[in-house]
């Protein structure tokens, strides 16, 4: 093919502009509002309300496994991808699920809320975790309606709009919870009052509606036909073993390189995102003060990240913008520790949000494409939960010991330690990148050239 010809195939950038403003696109826009918004709850928000109210950095950092529901929802997976539930199940298999979770979410955001962390942290830990294994359970549901949703060319466009409504949802949760927090007297937002922490929590469980509605006046594909289980051993095969046989079947050696860059793709960004919210309370920046740089401002940055991810992946491959947003990721992270040298500095906190979240937009747009294009549409809520808690698991249970390194080494050491963690990331994008062209070379050759026929 010439110049030319392959040129012409290439969609113009107006047209890819365009897909952004189909229904589909704004659905999923309102959808990934409902899944960014319980995670920051359980998170870093509630690492900030933690350690304002007094919770020591230790327990902060190990009180983040309570995310690990997201690194272990494939065991739950199969499930999610079968079971019919009673009554709900006329809504279809995506949406029922879909709804049920989030009102799982509400119910814990609520309770939640009406804990307070000083008088006991068991009820706090029990709704987190209820929360987390909702949200969860939702991620499961919803990544499988978005996969089925479009084709793959579609892919890499719903997952920076996806991104983009996750973003506005943790601008939300983020940005939303300190500033109800914090509300009254300015110059007393850096107090802990637990009476405005509640009222936040209860706004965000309100917030859950969004997501709600959308799921009940949305369209849902016919799922894809599936063999008749005859019996429970049967049942057990189709639901359990093939989604994971057809993985290895079809990338065969390739499947222990594609896993194992899967889950560290995100350690760099994951492990210190755990004490990025403890660090701007021990800096001394307000809640307010965060709340607009950080929660805002900075998630705005990582809107743009994503849809810049997102046409980038369209047009140059979503190989390269991996390896472009593994890179940005990485160095990133240095820019903390010059942070950590300039006390309270607004404008360089500004500026550090800044180029962190365009990096990680780019990055998670490319990496959501990837993982959507690994997974066969049969089994595409199964498969995708496995790829999304392998890239949670590993970081995850390293951030869980976040809190005790800082304590040690201090948080310049923490920082340029999760920088250096993105270093493998690089060779396992490259030999990934060689594969997947040594795979693309056999198949083109096993074809017969019609030219000759």
């Amino acid at each position: 093919m010439s110049t030319d010809a392959q040129n012409a195939t290439k969609a113009s950038w107006a047209d890819m502009l365009k897909v952004y403003a189909e229904p589909a696109t704004l659905r999923m826009l309102a959808l990934g509002f409902a899944a960014g918004l319980p995670l920051l709850l359980v998170y870093g928000t509630l690492s900030f309300r933690l350690r304002e109210a007094g919770v020591d950095r230790t327990t902060i950092g190990e009180l983040s496994w309570v995310a690990l529901a997201y690194a272990f929802k494939w065991m739950w997976s199969p499930l999610v991808d079968r079971l019919k539930l009673p009554l709900l199940h006329r809504l279809g298999r995506r949406r029922s699920w879909l709804l049920a979770s989030q009102c799982g979410i509400v119910v814990g955001l609520v309770v939640l809320g009406m804990a307070d962390p000083k008088a006991g942290l068991a009820p706090v830990v029990w709704a987190a975790i209820l929360v987390a294994f909702c949200s969860a359970t939702q991620d499961i549901a919803l990544d499988a309606y978005r996969i089925e949703l479009a084709d793959v060319d579609r892919q890499a466009t719903l997952a920076a709009v996806y991104i983009m409504g996750y973003r506005i949802a943790m601008i939300w949760a983020g940005a939303g919870v300190l500033w109800i927090a914090a509300r009254g007297d300015v110059a007393n937002a850096a107090n802990y009052d637990p009476v405005g922490w509640t009222t936040a929590y209860l706004v965000m469980a309100a917030s859950m509606a969004v997501g709600m509605l959308t799921v009940l006046f949305s369209k849902e594909k016919p799922p894809a036909a599936l063999p008749e289980a005859r019996t429970p051993a049967d049942w057990l095969n189709q639901t359990l073993i093939q989604p994971f046989a057809d993985f290895f079947m079809r990338y065969r050696w390739h499947a222990a390189l594609i896993l194992a860059l899967i889950a560290t793709y995100r350690i760099s960004d994951v492990v210190m995102g755990i004490m990025a919210n403890a660090f701007y309370v021990d800096m001394k920046f307000t809640k307010i003060e965060v709340a607009n740089i950080s929660k805002v401002y900075g998630l705005i940055m990582t809107i743009v990240g994503g849809l810049v991810g997102g046409s980038l992946a369209v047009r140059f491959g979503t190989m390269r913008v991996l390896m472009l947003g593994a890179i940005l990721s990485a160095l990133s992270n240095l820019l903390y520790v010059w942070l950590g040298t300039r006390g309270h500095d607004v404008q360089a906190l500004t500026l550090v949000i800044s180029i962190d979240n365009l990096a990680s937009g780019i990055a998670s747009a490319a990496f959501v494409a990837y993982m959507s294009s690994l997974t066969n549409i049969s089994y595409s809520a199964t498969q995708y939960a496995i790829f999304s808690s392998i890239m949670l698991l590993l970081p995850k249970w390293v951030g869980g010991f976040s809190g005790r390194w800082v304590d040690a080494f201090g948080y310049a050491n923490f920082f340029t330690a999760t920088a250096l963690l993105g270093l493998p990331v690089l060779v396992l994008i490259w030999l990934a990148a060689r594969a997947k062209l040594h795979e693309k070379h056999e198949k083109s050759e096993q074809r017969p050239d019609v030219s000759l026929m």
